[in-house]
C-alpha cells in the first residue's frame, strides 16, 4: 500500500476516534478514571484511600481532598530513590523537571511509559492528524521537522533512570517512526549548554529540507535568528522554501506572531497545543480559531474549581458535565502517572461545550490582585497584544507586578517590557495598554476610576536580552522555563531591576 494511502487511513481512523470522545465525553472520562483507580488499587496510595472499594467517579472525588505538589513530594522523593508501587502500579523511572511558574523551587513530575505512549506521543500524532485533516494537500511529511528539546540528568549514575525537561524525556524515548524525519541529532538535541546547542542546531539544520518547526515560540525565535545569521539570508523561507507549519505550545503565541510572520513570509500555518510536564491537554483543531479541543482519551481525568470559589478558599471541584462557557476554572487532574486529584496551577475558560473547547486563561497563582483588580494572564495577553497592534510595537518578553500604595500616592502596576520593535509613541502605548486592560477586566476598570485605587501603569522598556540574562542567572535556559508574566508581589520586578543596575 502506498505511503500516502497508509497515512490517509491512519488520519481517518484517528479523526473517527476523536469524534467518539467528543460525542460521548462523560462516558469516556468516567471509564478512564475507573480503569486508573482499578489499576492502582494495590499501590501504597491506593491502599491508603481504599481504591478497591471505589465504585464511581463521584465516590472517588469524595475520597480525599485536592492535592498539591507538596502533598506528593514525599512519595516522589522515595520513587526517585528507586522505590516503586507507591503512586502507580508500573515502574516510574523518569521525572520531568519543571521550574514551574509559581515557585523558585523545581518540581519533579513522574512520567510513566503509559504517560508517554497514551498521552504525549498520542498528542504529537494527533496534532499531525488534525492538521492533515484540515489541510489534506499538505506536504509536511516529505521533509524534516526541527524539534527544540531540553536536556536530562541521570539519577545515581543509572542510565535508565533520569530527570530532565519533558521534551528531553519524550525525545530520548521516541519510537522509530517519529525519529526518521526529525532533526537535530539526539546528541545535539539533548545538550545541556543551551548557547552551544542553539549554535549546533542551527548549523545542522541549515541544509536540510525543514518543513515543520516544533517548540516553544521564544526559543524557536532564537534559533531562527541564528540560522539567518549563519546563512546570510533575509528570511527563513530563503533557507527552507518548503516550510509550512509551526507546532507550538508553552506560552501564549499572540505576542510572538508578528515576529514569526516577519521571519517566515508567505503561507505559514500555526497550530497550538496545551501541554505541560503533567500531561497533554488540548490541541487547536480548527482553522482560524484559537481555542483548543480538550483531549479526553489521553489518560487524564478532569475536574474543575470555579475561580470565584477558589478566591474564597473553597477547593470543591465540579465534573466536566457541570462546567459553563466563559467561567474561569482551575484544573484538577488525575493521570496515568500516579497524580491523583492534582492541582496543576493552570486556569482555563470553556468556549464550547459541544465539543469541549478551552482557552488557557492563566495560573492560579500568577495574577495581580493587590487592590482587588484580579488581573489574570488572559487579560494581560489580550491587552498587550492589542496595544502592540495599535502602536506598531512588537514585544519579546514582559512581566508585571504591583506598585504598592504609600502615604502620598495610590497604587498601580509596573510593567517591564522587552521590545523587538518599540512603539511609535511610547506614551501612546502606555495609554493603549491601560485602555485595553480596562476593556477586558471590569474590576481593573473600576479600580482605575478617577485613579482612586489604581493609577496609570508604569511601563519601562528594558534592553534586549534582559529576560534571557535573568533566566541564565537562574540556570533556567531551555524550552521548559518561562518568564512569569504576572506576580502578586515585586520579587521579579526587583530582581530584573537589579540585573539592569549591574549591567
Amino acid at each position: 500500500m502506498p505511503l500516502n494511502s497508509v497515512i490517509s487511513w491512519i488520519v481517518k481512523k484517528r479523526i473517527y476516534q476523536i469524534g467518539l470522545f467528543t460525542t460521548y465525553p462523560y462516558e469516556v472520562q468516567d471509564e478512564l478514571l475507573m480503569r486508573m483507580v482499578a489499576a492502582a488499587q494495590y499501590t501504597e496510595w491506593g491502599k491508603i484511600y481504599d481504591y478497591k472499594n471505589i465504585k464511581s467517579p463521584e465516590e472517588y472525588r469524595k475520597r480525599f481532598p485536592v492535592q498539591t505538589y507538596e502533598d506528593f513530594l514525599p512519595y516522589i522523593e522515595e520513587i526517585k530513590k528507586g522505590k516503586q508501587n507507591l503512586l502507580w502500579h508500573n515502574e516510574i523511572k523518569w521525572f520531568a523537571k519543571s521550574s514551574g511558574t509559581t515557585s523558585q523551587r523545581s518540581k519533579f513530575i513522574p512520567v510513566t511509559l503509559e504517560t508517554l505512549e497514551e498521552c504525549h506521543y498520542k498528542g504529537g500524532k494527533d496534532m499531525v492528524a488534525l492538521y492533515l485533516n484540515n489541510y489534506p494537500k499538505s506536504q509536511i511529511l516529505g521533509g524534516k521537522t526541527l524539534v527544540i528539546a531540553g536536556s536530562k540528568t541521570n539519577i545515581n549514575m543509572d542510565e535508565d533512570r533520569y530527570i530532565g525537561d519533558l521534551s528531553a524525556i519524550i525525545l530520548d524515548n521516541l519510537p522509530f517512526w517519529a525519529e526518521m524525519r526529525r532533526i537535530p541529532s539526539v546528541r545535539i538535541a539533548l545538550m545541556d549548554n543551551w548557547e552551544e546547542k542553539i549554535n549546533k542546531m542551527a548549523r545542522q539544520s541549515l541544509n536540510e529540507d525543514v518543513r515543520v518547526l516544533s517548540g516553544v515560540p521564544s526559543w524557536t525565535l532564537v534559533i531562527l535568528k541564528r540560522i539567518l545569521e549563519l546563512s546570510g539570508k533575509s528570511n527563513i523561507r530563503e533557507v527552507w522554501p518548503n516550510i509550512e507549519l509551526f507546532m507550538h505550545g508553552g506560552v501564549n503565541f499572540a505576542p510572538y506572531r508578528e515576529q514569526f510572520e516577519k521571519l517566515i513570509p508567505g503561507t505559514m500555518h500555526y497550530i497550538e497545543s496545551y501541554n505541560a510536564s503533567e500531561g497533554y491537554f488540548g490541541i487547536q483543531d480548527q482553522i482560524n480559531s484559537d481555542d483548543l479541543l480538550l483531549m479526553l482519551d489521553y489518560g487524564i481525568y478532569y475536574e474543575f474549581i470555579p475561580m470565584d470559589k477558589w478566591s474564597q478558599g473553597n477547593r470543591e471541584t465540579i465534573s466536566l458535565s457541570e462546567v459553563e462557557v466563559g467561567v474561569n476554572y482551575a484544573i484538577v487532574i488525575t493521570t496515568n502517572s500516579g497524580l491523583w486529584r492534582y492541582l496543576i496551577g493552570d486556569t482555563v475558560k470553556f468556549t464550547s461545550l459541544h465539543p469541549f473547547r478551552i482557552v488557557v486563561s492563566g495560573r492560579t497563582r500568577h495574577f495581580i490582585n493587590a487592590f482587588g483588580e484580579e488581573l489574570i494572564i488572559d487579560n494581560a495577553e489580550m491587552a498587550i497584544s492589542q496595544a502592540c497592534k495599535n502602536t506598531g510595537a512588537v514585544i519579546t518578553d514582559y512581566t508585571a507586578g504591583p506598585v504598592y500604595m504609600d502615604d502620598k500616592d495610590t497604587g498601580g502596576h509596573e510593567w517591564l517590557i522587552e521590545f523587538e520593535k518599540e512603539p511609535d509613541n511610547f506614551e501612546n502605548f502606555r495609554f493603549e495598554l491601560d485602555t485595553e486592560l480596562k476593556r477586558v477586566n471590569s474590576d481593573y476598570d473600576a479600580k482605575r476610576t478617577n485613579d482612586y485605587t489604581l493609577k496609570m501603569p508604569l511601563v519601562h522598556a528594558v534592553p534586549k536580552n534582559t529576560f534571557y540574562e535573568w533566566l541564565k542567572s537562574k540556570n533556567k535556559l531551555g524550552g521548559q522555563n518561562k518568564i512569569p508574566r504576572l506576580a502578586n508581589s515585586r520579587w521579579l520586578i526587583e530582581e530584573l531591576k537589579g540585573i539592569l543596575q549591574e549591567a
